[in-house]
């Protein structure tokens, strides 16, 4: 059965509760640990392949840089990188069960097709969270993700908190405890925010300490900020939903941004969370040097 068949009638109309959670379990774990969801938006049309196609076209033309795919053979461990682009994006798409290929649709959001669904989503994850959540963020996004059958995505970790929904197929999720140093140890997470995006690696010697998601259309899985995870698809084409967030507080990221080249001196740096009054010292520090650093940069284009 073709997991993308259209139904006979069409119903656009988004659900007026799509998302579904133990609140108190989710107030408890929200940007903390990973827990499961559930909702309503698996037989959502605008989720069907011929809609994907039809957004694909659109942001390739209007919005180039917020379609990225590769193909190829991906091991967990394997860094990020373009593997294989034997088919053009369109043809990869439509080819999916043989082309081997991992699609992210960036900012789906800006299409204005999707941009009732955006706001319908982050709405009620703010509703749930509670609080004053809207002062803690400072982006919120929702990204699809297209894979050919039994493809991989590497072990990574996130600027982002994630709410991971499946909409069609089925893969498997496996995240990591982000406060076990052997397996995200602080120099790997200072490099991370200074530099690289690549700088976690998965040790398969820990891999029974992550935590197995089965995700199926209807369920779903929240991904704090930098918890490591990989996937992989099941035997067949898959589409999910992510709906995340980027938080304000840029003073830890700094902090991590200084320990980077404090290392890089020979200095041994406490993590945050040890001293107050050295974390403040230190994100200060980076904040001014970043600033002078950019300033710069700008007179001398200006010089030129």
């Amino acid at each position: 059965m073709d997991i993308f068949a259209v139904p006979p009638v069409l119903d656009a109309t988004l659900p007026d509760k799509w998302i579904d959670a133990d609140p108190s379990v989710f107030r408890e774990n929200f940007e903390r640990k990973s827990f499961e969801v559930s909702h309503h938006l698996a037989s959502h049309p605008l989720f069907q392949l011929p809609q994907l196609m039809d957004l694909a076209e659109r942001t390739l033309r209007t919005r180039p840089s917020d379609l990225y795919y590769d193909m190829g053979d991906v091991a967990p461990g394997q860094k990020w990188k373009d593997t294989n682009r034997a088919f053009s994006p369109l043809k990869a798409l439509d080819k999916l069960e043989e082309s081997d290929a991992w699609f992210i649709f960036r900012s789906t959001q800006k299409d204005p097709a999707y941009a009732e669904l955006y706001r319908h989503a982050v709405a009620e994850i703010k509703d749930m969270v509670g609080g004053d959540i809207d002062s803690k963020i400072s982006k919120e996004d929702i990204i699809i993700f297209v894979t050919s059958p039994k493809r991989v995505a590497a072990y990574h970790i996130d600027r982002e908190c994630n709410f991971i929904l499946q909409i069609h197929g089925e893969k498997d999720l496996y995240v990591f405890d982000r406060e076990d140093r052997q397996i995200l140890p602080e120099v790997e997470i200072e490099r991370f925010w200074a530099m690289d995006n690549n700088a976690p690696n998965y040790r398969p010697e820990l891999q029974d300490r992550a935590w197995a998601y089965k995700l199926a259309p209807g369920n779903g899985v929240h991904v704090p900020v930098n918890c490591p995870h990989w996937l992989k698809n099941g035997d067949n084409v898959s589409v999910t939903l992510s709906v995340n967030f980027q938080f304000v507080d840029s003073m830890r990221a700094d902090i991590y941004r200084a320990n980077h080249y404090l290392r890089k001196l020979g200095i041994n740096p406490s993590p945050p969370g040890r001293s107050a009054v050295r974390d403040r010292v230190k994100a200060m520090a980076y904040s001014t040097a970043s600033a002078a650093r950019r300033a710069a940069r700008s007179a001398l284009q200006r010089g030129r």
